[in-house]
């Protein structure tokens, strides 16, 4: 990685000094080297050995004064440039450590011990302790569910990621690579470096920012890409893993014994909720493009299958079944059989694939008399060739490459991913309203509805088009923001109804989503009414009583705080596991997890791992969102390894010695009740769950003394770039649910309010309230060895803490305290770096670590280096902001002061003066340049 980093640096440097000169590479090795050398020289932490500042207060930093004067001192024009420079080298740095996790990858499996958080070790783990039979239960009911999201939390262009890509291919390619290739006629590598110069030449050149918004058709597009590039190949190739593990040196020449476990969905195109640019003619044109993409992908790959299968009728003669379809097929084209038989006599199982592969041709041309009816057809066919083969003695091409054929079909259909639905409740409430007014006698005429209600129920009327073309797999799942009631979720089935006056409504599983600490507590008072609704009712009737609920992250942490809605989801969970048993409904809870760690995020196994016992049950489905989509699927060896580690993971915390099948086993019995009922939290002894109720309690009071203090949310849009987020551009959806003021913190979505913070190197939404919390237990007698017990013995506890680490290691106390000083607020920065202060203190003792990170060298190692050039780029931002703000409005004043007026933290040196006009456009533009190059640094946005 030294190698490459070391390359990728030198190409962008002789890349800077062609394009800028000296003076250009000159500046940017002076920033370089100076905050290199302030991070050597920066103040002790508060409480340490070495002194530094009282907790709360903001240290002295000469270091950070010289650098703020250097950067103040530069013109716009050469300020830009520096932050592009910067912002280029993350894009590249990032890439060198992907190739070095490829790397590590392919080290160990040449080990030839399988890897930790490996389907091997969790297969062989499960079937010592649990049986053969156990396993084989558990597989049967397995179901991984991936849900792709347009939230914009990528703030990359698709230009600059298709630039990296094609750098990222140079790079595998490099002389010493696994794939790096003979260059005739050249020295070695001189080739591969010609074409990585021209390349970063280019991702220099190309802007960082996007010109116009982003409209619901190009996130579709964006998700197209990760499908193409992508899911398609390694969806078969984690199945072909597990069967490995599960059949062995047979693999290959067996049926399989790997299920189709994974089913991707999509709220890209369907997500509704607050982003007016989703319209009912959206949706349907979103379930158009998967449907090509998928058959494209089918066609291509059953083409490709066929013309490998030559086996002769001789060695390899069809079934009597095969013969027979094949024989109907040419009675019904005759012309079509007869030009592909004439390539390939005596061929017939190869015949048979190219016609399949024709067949889907004409699906994607709407030719009904040659085209699938639906993916069941198509699935039907190819299981027939299987067959034939396996009975004609050639087990090895009935399940090799024609097995990884099926598994895609049986992933993907003709659908792609199953496209959600979502929107508000009061949306349905007020068409409902508004319908009601329009009805016969009431004195409105139906003509006279909003644009509102009718766009409600053209979306339930695109819904039923959908099922009709596609089939109700297609396009069935209904999910309610904030649902406070069943009444919530009856408005749905009301609404479908009346969508289509005289015609049969489309097939709905309407999913509430609990969002607030509120209603997250009210959850299983809602399910209770929720299945007595006889549509949902009906529903239930399937076998297995299927049911989904949706627990929403993002907006409870932004809600109740990071700890606190921590505690309270896993608390809920455990309730929700226990009425599923209770209630004989097969429960599948849907994980609307963020990547921040202010919003879920964090290691997705070891989150898994963590749920309460019993709220699995062999089913798992989270939301995937933007920066995540493109670091877990821009490459495939990645991609195999994260979705390897969240299905040993679910198998795991499945297996019988979990209480795995609590939540509802798949035959509708009761398995596991009793390991939930009576039980507090989920399962915990009475002494963790006493901690963890006043861990929670002192948590919220801490994050809601903030939050809800006087004028925070005036400060907070001073003292970050949130207002400017939205100019980057980068989703569809607009930052609040509703029209509002920067000091409306309740219409704010939850991905501005961690992508601010995150900015400003304070990440307070991954840690704020823990120390408060920590402390409310370790000023008791013992209470710091009870929680380092509970460290030690509740997964949950630990990944909260870990999680917490790792956003403090990423939050720089020094620079923070700049952003925070531009608030003209001491009281409220003070509040925050004494929680920082406490949390740090706190953190650091419960897990027995004497630095942040010192269990984990490599990230520790990685967020080192990384720092000094993310503080190159804060630098420059708290210029653009500082000189920003002064042109904006006084934050408002108090009316009590939450603590004694003090001495304000310190202000950069140099401070700007007020902004002439024609410099805030250049300011705004260094701004978002900052905050792009930030986000890259950190990788990690919202």
């Amino acid at each position: 990685m030294r190698r490459d980093v070391r390359l990728l640096g030198d190409l962008l440097g002789e890349v800077l000094r062609a394009s800028g000169g000296e003076d250009l590479l000159a500046d940017v090795e002076r920033l370089r080297l100076a905050v290199i050398a302030a991070r050597s020289a920066a103040p002790a932490a508060p409480g340490s050995m070495a002194g530094g500042p009282a907790p709360g207060e903001p240290a002295d930093d000469p270091a950070g004064d010289e650098i703020a004067a250097l950067v103040a001192s530069w013109p716009l024009d050469r300020a830009e440039l520096v932050a592009r420079a910067f912002t280029v080298y993350f894009h590249l740095t990032n890439l060198a450590e992907e190739h070095q996790r490829i790397r590590t990858l392919r080290e160990r499996e040449a080990g030839g011990s399988p890897l930790r958080e490996s389907l091997a070790l969790a297969v062989d783990g499960i079937r010592a302790a649990a049986g053969a039979p156990a396993l084989a239960g558990l597989l049967a009911g397995l179901r991984v569910h991936p849900v792709l999201t347009a939230h914009p939390t990528e703030a990359r262009r698709r230009a600059v990621t298709a630039a990296l890509r094609r750098i990222s291919g140079l790079l595998a390619g490099l002389p010493g690579e696994s794939r790096g290739p003979a260059e005739p006629g050249a020295a070695p590598g001189a080739e591969s470096r010609r074409r990585l110069r021209e390349e970063i030449d280019l991702l220099w050149r190309t802007s960082q920012l996007r010109v116009n918004a982003m409209e619901p058709a190009d996130e579709v597009r964006t998700v197209m890409s990760a499908f193409d590039e992508t899911l398609f190949r390694v969806v078969p190739a984690l199945y072909r893993s597990l069967d490995h593990v599960l059949t062995g040196p047979d693999c290959g020449a067996v049926p399989a014994a790997a299920p189709a476990f994974l089913r991707y969905g999509s709220w890209v195109g369907g997500d509704r909720d607050g982003n007016p640019f989703v319209t009912a003619q959206v949706t349907r044109q979103t379930a158009l493009i998967q449907a090509e993409h998928a058959l494209r992908a089918l066609q291509n790959a059953t083409e490709r299958v066929g013309r490998a299968l030559t086996a002769d009728a001789e060695s390899t003669p069809p079934s009597a079944a095969l013969a027979r379809a094949l024989a109907d097929a040419t009675a019904a084209h005759p012309d079509l059989l007869a030009e592909i038989t004439a390539r390939s006599p005596r061929e017939p199982h190869r015949v048979y694939l190219l016609f399949s592969a024709e067949r889907l041709r004409a699906t994607r041309s709407r030719d009904a008399d040659l085209g699938y009816r639906d993916a069941a057809e198509y699935l039907a066919g190819l299981r027939l060739v299987q067959d034939s083969l396996a009975a004609a003695g050639a087990p090895r091409q009935a399940y090799g490459e024609l097995q990884q054929l099926i598994w895609q079909a049986e992933t993907f259909g003709f659908h792609l991913a199953e496209l959600e639905i979502r929107q508000h409740s009061e949306v349905h409430a007020a068409a409902l309203a508004e319908l009601a007014a329009a009805a016969p006698g009431a004195g409105k005429q139906p003509g006279e509805l909003s644009a509102q209600t009718e766009e409600v129920l053209a979306t339930f009327r695109v819904i039923a088009w959908i099922q009709a073309r596609f089939g109700a797999a297609a396009c069935h799942r209904y999910v309610v923001s904030f649902t406070r009631s069943a009444a919530d979720i009856a408005a749905v089935y009301e609404l479908a109804r009346l969508a289509v006056p005289g015609g049969e409504p489309p097939v709905l599983d309407v999913v509430p989503l609990f969002e607030s600490g509120e209603d997250l507590d009210n959850s299983v008072a809602v399910l209770d009414d929720m299945i007595k609704l006889p549509p949902v009712a009906a529903r239930l009737a399937q076998p297995g009583r299927p049911l989904e609920v949706m627990l929403g992250y993002s907006d409870s942490a932004k809600d109740l705080g990071p700890v606190s809605a921590t505690l309270r989801l896993f608390r809920v969970q455990s309730r929700l596991a226990a009425w599923a048993a209770a209630s004989n409904v097969t429960l599948t809870l849907f994980h609307g997890r963020g990547g921040a760690l202010g919003r879920g995020g964090g290691p997705a196994g070891r989150a898994v791992l963590a749920q309460a016992p019993g709220s699995v049950g062999g089913r798992f489905k989270v939301t995937e969102q933007g920066e995540i989509i493109f670091a877990r699927y821009a490459h495939l060896a990645i991609a195999h390894r994260h979705l390897e580690q969240v299905t040993s993971a679910v198998l795991l915390a499945s297996a019988p010695a979990r209480g795995g099948q609590a939540g509802g086993a798949p035959d509708g019995g009761e398995a596991g009740a009793a390991e939930t009922d009576g039980a507090p939290d989920g399962g915990l002894d009475e002494r963790t769950a006493a901690i963890a109720g006043r861990v929670e309690a002192a948590a919220l009071r801490a994050y809601r003394g903030l939050v809800h203090a006087d004028g925070f949310a005036a400060w907070f849009a001073r003292v970050s770039p949130l207002a400017e987020i939205s100019a980057l551009r980068i989703g569809s959806r607009p930052a609040r649910r509703a029209a509002g003021t920067v000091t409306d913190l309740a219409s704010l979505r939850a991905i501005p309010w961690v992508f601010a913070w995150s900015q400003t190197r304070v990440n307070l939404p991954g840690w704020y309230g823990l120390g408060s919390g920590l402390a409310a237990v370790a000023d008791t007698d013992g209470g710091l060895a009870d929680l380092r017990r509970a460290y030690a013995e509740w997964p949950l506890l630990a990944v909260l803490l870990d999680n917490a680490e790792m956003s403090l290691a990423k939050t720089d106390r020094h620079i923070g305290a700049r952003y925070l000083a531009l608030g003209g607020r001491p009281d409220l920065t003070r509040r925050v770096l004494a929680e920082y202060d406490l949390t740090r203190k706190l953190v650091l003792a419960v897990t027995g670590h004497d630095r942040l990170l010192a269990d984990r060298p490599v990230l520790s190692r990685a967020v080192a280096l990384r720092d000094p050039y993310v503080d190159a780029l804060s630098y420059l931002q708290v210029r653009a902001l500082a000189a920003l703000r002064t042109t904006d409005p006084e934050p408002a004043q108090p009316a009590q002061p939450a603590a004694p007026a003090q001495p304000a933290p310190p202000a950069p040196a140099s401070a700007p003066a007020p902004v002439a006009a024609d410099d805030r456009a250049r300011l705004e533009r260094l701004l978002l340049l900052t905050i792009n190059g930030v986000a890259a640094g950190l990788q990690n946005t919202g």
